[in-house]
């Protein structure tokens, strides 16, 4: 995703113009130092920002860092929503991670940027000091979703602590440095904080009636997330055939959810559909024997198990396909 780069000065803007050659990037810029390639903040810088500030992943402002403060403070909501930011003065010497250094990414922006403008970086979040890891990382890197950022940031102080936290991982979950077949815990503390993860790696599969309604689709959803055990807020998407892609209660029930709707095509139904429970009623009136299943397996992105195969509910059927989860890095 492309980075936004801010410079209200003319040395500022021939810096930026250094970081376009080597990161792909949107330059922002006062009309009196307007260059070709750049974009002119007609409006002043100031409006200019609440206008990009949450356009962007990445934002990299090239100028004193008091300014930048001062501009950016109004906008800032929590550390799960605002991009990360970045300060950079215009010798390029030193470039600053400012805000959202573990789940904006500024961290790793700040470090690569460093790398190269041959600038050096400058990190001052207490896990990367350290040399721990926070508890909003390893979520970052395995593009979780954490229950609660109050206890992320708990865990997180235990550990730059210097106190032990056992990290449990099912199954299912697979780290680059090594394959855990198990985990055990052992506490004699009365009280043990605990920060949860939510991974989202679950595609539901959806079939449904004409007309069935928004409330229904939920109520479904819901009924066969809590009999498999799972947090709605594992879902990261909903699939279904080609034929229900215009469905209005499975749109708004997908919205419901802010998740998208992956659409399958029939023909590549087809070649799989045998080795799913079928109705030869099903093949006859749309032309394939089985919905939500192939269709979940089909929108995955990665290996994985089916956690529900079918479930039937008032004329919907769901399948629940839990995809394997592999750490970044």
């Amino acid at each position: 995703m492309k980075w936004a780069v801010i410079s209200v000065t003319e040395k500022a803007v021939k810096k930026a113009m250094e970081v376009a050659k080597k990161i792909d990037c949107d330059i922002y810029t006062l009309p009196k130092y307007s260059v070709e390639g750049t974009i002119q903040l007609r409006d002043g810088f100031r409006k200019g920002v609440v206008k990009i500030f949450s356009e962007y992943k990445t934002l990299l402002f090239i100028m004193a860092s008091g300014i930048v403060v001062r501009t950016i403070a109004p906008l800032i909501k929590s550390k799960d929503l605002d991009p990360g930011v970045l300060v950079m003065d215009e010798e390029g010497n030193f470039v600053t991670s400012l805000l959202s250094g573990h789940l904006g990414g500024a961290n790793s922006a700040c470090q690569r940027i460093a790398d190269v403008i041959g600038a050096i970086p400058v990190i001052s979040t207490a896990s990367d000091v350290s040399g721990s890891t926070a508890v909003d990382t390893i979520a970052m890197s395995i593009k979780g979703k954490m229950d609660s950022l109050e206890n992320a940031k708990h865990v997180t102080s235990l550990i730059v602590g210097g106190e032990k936290v056992n990290l449990k991982l099912p199954d299912n979950v697979t780290l680059s440095e090594e394959n855990s077949a198990g985990v055990i815990v052992l506490s004699n503390r009365k009280k043990v904080k605990i920060s949860q993860i939510i991974p989202q790696n679950i595609v539901v599969g959806i079939g449904c009636r004409r007309g069935t309604s928004k409330e229904s689709i939920i109520e479904a959803v819901e009924k066969a997330m809590d009999k498999a055990n799972l947090h709605v807020d594992s879902i990261r998407k909903f699939a279904t055939v080609d034929l229900k892609g215009d469905e209005a209660g499975l749109l708004e029930a997908v919205k419901y959810y802010g998740r998208e709707l992956t659409v399958i095509p029939r023909e590549k139904i087809v070649p799989i559909e045998d080795n799913f429970e079928g109705s030869d009623f099903v093949k006859k009136s749309i032309g394939v024997k089985s919905v939500s299943a192939p269709c979940a397996i089909l929108a995955s992105e990665s290996k994985g198990k089916f956690i529900t195969e079918k479930m039937r509910h008032d004329g919907i059927t769901l399948s629940i396909y839990e995809e394997e989860i592999r750490r970044d890095g």
